[in-house]
């Protein structure tokens, strides 16, 4: 039997860890929590304990942003509503709300403030 491959965690990395956080916080309506480790500098997306996933933005000497590489989808309410709040925190759009067949929800992506690709998905 296979075992499933689910997401635990995930990094996102960041040039400027304030700037970061701002953008964050005004996207996604949360708070994300400074967490310094080692010689790394985190700040936590909240932990959701039923789906057992979170991840971090990270700022470390050998991580840098990309729009080339794996792409980190975030799951929101709404896709739309999320871009714009993404455009007014200094973002841009890469790929507009695109609907998934078969009723598996929509998808995005944008630039983040710090010169990563990330996706968003929401269920409709």
């Amino acid at each position: 039997m296979l075992n499933p491959v689910v997401t635990h965690w995930f990094e996102i990395p960041v040039r400027q860890m304030g700037r970061a956080v701002s953008f964050y916080d005004a996207v996604l309506g949360t708070t994300l929590e400074p967490e310094p480790h080692g010689g790394m500098e985190l700040a936590v997306f909240p932990y959701d304990p039923a789906q057992h996933v979170t991840g971090a933005l990270m700022k470390l000497e050998h991580c840098e942003p990309s729009m080339h590489g794996s792409t980190v989808y975030l799951s929101v309410e709404d896709v739309a509503q999320t871009l714009a709040r993404i455009v007014a925190a200094g973002g841009a759009v890469i790929v507009p709300r695109t609907e998934l067949p078969e009723g598996r929800g929509a998808f995005a992506q944008f630039r983040d403030s710090e010169g990563n690709r990330v996706g968003l998905w929401s269920r409709g």
